[in-house]
């Protein structure tokens, strides 16, 4: 894995790690009972985004770290999850 392989993994995760964190714990301002006008009722009462960034990077990296080191060590290898051999690596 190249340099910009990474990156772009890291990208990934770290943009699939933020969809499943921004819902949670999301106090809407229905809930909170302070609407503001011309926002929508589920609209977030108090996004708190810098934490919610901060936390998406701490487990992106633990993701990332573990996804990295699986495949540089190469103890899952395309010829592992070819099924079909479709690679012309064949099952081990």
């Amino acid at each position: 894995m190249n340099i910009v392989t990474g990156i772009v993994l890291y990208a990934v995760i770290w943009f699939m790690t933020l969809f499943v964190i921004l819902p949670l714990r999301m106090t809407s301002q229905r809930e909170d009972g302070k609407r503001l006008i011309g926002t929508h009722a589920s609209a977030p009462a108090n996004p708190q985004m810098r934490r919610r960034f901060i936390l998406t990077s701490i487990v992106a990296i633990v993701i990332w770290g573990i996804i990295a080191t699986i495949i540089l060590t190469g103890v899952i290898t395309i010829a592992d999850i070819d099924m079909f051999t479709r690679f012309g690596m064949g099952a081990r």
